[in-house]
């Protein structure tokens, strides 16, 4: 059995600087060159290999091994599910079925700008996060919010703050599948644990995009606003991620938010009507009302596709279901931990590929061909535009999905290698200090590779070693890397670069960028906050049970 070597170089200063030599080399790349992501992650994972059998002494036989589960891993257990997902999205906006659901929604809100901005920037906005991620929920929601009277570089900031907290669970939980399948801990668990930090992280962005639309006039005037927001998403949520797993709590969270908020509209308006900046709406204006000119049969189909993924994701992904648990194929490599004190049974490193053949990916393939079925016997959708769907799809996605294959390459290599294990003995000795440096670390991965899921890839095994050594509890320091990654994603380029491709700053990504700086780093230090308040006050929501 292959051993790792702790301190190759003899220096354990000098041994974790050249292992962090692929990871900044991969931020490098993407964030200073502007190369390809999936161009970078290929040339990345080359490096890592090359340094893991040069510097790491790892056999090549199994080293080849783990890069292989780990391609393998990526394909089927993150692939499989933003291609679905993707392949849903297109087929309700090729059938037209999402912009009778976009128009349905318009119709609903005021032409308060708070309540406009609660509907289409938090909900909405979480919606779109929770079904495709990638930038889309900016690009679809800003052009949304620029027709309602917000300047296009203050509607890409709204529809990016808002986007924060829904990041996690983004592209039907493709972030927490990547943390569960580099750090080997319970799918279940980590969701649950994450969703506990999202859950405090979702109570203050609601009251932040209300001052940003409409100042401390509007705050105070649209406060119920805020709460029902951010409770309604919370409420959504926070049991779905606990109980069911990291597919749906965007989809719930928004679905209970959307009637959280329309509820509350039925019973309280805003006193006075405001438009973007808090300057109030003419009196004879605020009472127009916009109709969206659809039947009833047709609001009723705009919300199908949604509850249909609800259902059939719930009852095939659930506790209660045993198909996840099917397992047609297994194999792994297997080395002995540097960190471990005896090896083995314990202190084992396995680098694992499991095709379980009903994982959630193939459940949202049911959904979607569910969806079809309906949507083709309702006539919304033709045959002939499945195969324009599908082509869709394949041009949006396969740089992303090269991207799965290649990052999950690396993050296996890297941690069956020993590399991780050499950088966590050495960031071990702040103590619990690194507590501080688990949420930033997450922010600067994302803030430079764009990808939540990319980030979790990269650090997410190295997090859990660090608390290992620490003692601390096992859930805290991943969960706290995939929270990070969250408040980073409005500073990212190439979100950004998606985010804007709807509106004038085409190219422009730096403007907006540094425009979302400084609320982004506020938002980055209530996260340290509850981070320390996790450790001390509730770790137990942290622990393997």
């Amino acid at each position: 059995m292959f051993t790792q070597l702790i301190d190759p170089l003899g220096n354990l200063t000098l041994t974790c600087l050249v292992a962090l030599v692929p990871v900044v080399s991969l931020l490098v790349m993407l964030a200073v060159w502007r190369l390809p992501a999936w161009l970078a992650t290929l040339l990345g994972s080359l490096l890592t290999f090359v340094l893991a059998v040069w510097v790491w002494k790892m056999p090549l036989g199994d080293g080849t091994h783990a890069y292989a589960y780990g391609a393998a891993t990526g394909v089927w257990n993150v692939n499989w599910i933003t291609f679905w997902g993707m392949v849903l999205f297109n087929t309700l906006a090729v059938s037209g079925v999402f912009e009778n659901f976009r128009r349905w929604l318009i119709a609903q809100g005021s032409l308060d700008v708070r309540v406009q901005t609660m509907l289409f920037a938090w909900a909405f906005g979480a919606l779109l996060e929770g079904l495709v991620g990638f930038g889309y929920p900016w690009a679809v929601v800003a052009p949304i919010l620029i027709s309602l009277g917000i300047s296009d570089l203050n509607a890409i900031r709204v529809a990016a703050i808002a986007n924060n907290a829904p990041v996690s669970y983004g592209a039907l939980g493709a972030p927490i599948i990547a943390l569960a399948a580099v750090t080997n801990y319970p799918l279940l668990a980590l969701s649950g644990s994450v969703g506990t930090i999202v859950a405090v992280l979702a109570l203050l962005p609601p009251w932040v995009l209300l001052y940003l639309v409409s100042g401390w006039k509007g705050l105070k005037g649209g406060w119920p606003l805020a709460i029902v927001g951010s409770l309604g998403y919370i409420a959504g949520q926070y049991p779905v991620a606990v109980y069911l797993g990291p597919y749906l709590p965007d989809v719930a969270g928004a679905i209970v938010c959307f009637i959280g908020l329309l509820l509350l509209l039925r019973v309280w308006q805003p006193a006075s009507v405001l438009g973007y900046g808090g300057v109030p709406v003419d009196a004879a204006a605020a009472h127009q009302t916009r109709g969206h000119g659809l039947s009833a049969g047709e609001v009723l189909q705009a919300w199908l596709p949604f509850l249909v993924l609800l259902v059939v994701v719930a009852a095939w992904t659930g506790p209660w279901s045993p198909l996840p648990k099917v397992s047609w194929f297994k194999t792994q490599a297997v080395a002995c931990s540097a960190l471990a004190a005896t090896c083995p049974p314990k202190g084992n490193v396995t680098a694992v590929f499991n095709f379980a053949p009903y994982i959630g990916g193939t459940a949202i393939l049911a959904s979607w061909i569910i969806v079809a079925v309906l949507l083709l016997a309702m006539g919304r959708l033709k045959s002939t535009q499945i195969g324009e769907v599908f082509r869709r799809t394949f041009h949006q996605m396969w740089g992303a999905l090269l991207v799965g294959v290649f990052i999950f390459g690396l993050a296996y290599t890297f941690n069956y290698s020993g590399m991780a294990a050499s950088l966590a003995k050495g960031f071990s000795s702040m103590g619990t200090a690194f507590i501080v440096v688990a949420p930033i670390l997450g922010f600067i991965g994302v803030a430079l590779s764009g990808s939540n899921t990319s980030t979790n890839a990269m650090f997410g095994k190295f997090q859990a070693l660090v608390g290992t050594q620490l003692g601390l509890p096992p859930l805290l320091l991943p969960s706290l890397n995939s929270v990070g990654a969250e408040i980073g994603k409005p500073v990212a380029p190439q979100t950004a670069s998606v985010g804007v491709s709807t509106s004038k700053f085409v190219r422009k990504e730096g403007d907006v960028i540094r425009h979302n700086m400084g609320w982004t780093f506020i938002l980055l230090a209530y996260l340290i906050l509850i981070a320390i308040g996790c450790y001390l006050a509730h770790p137990a929501a942290m622990t393997l049970k």
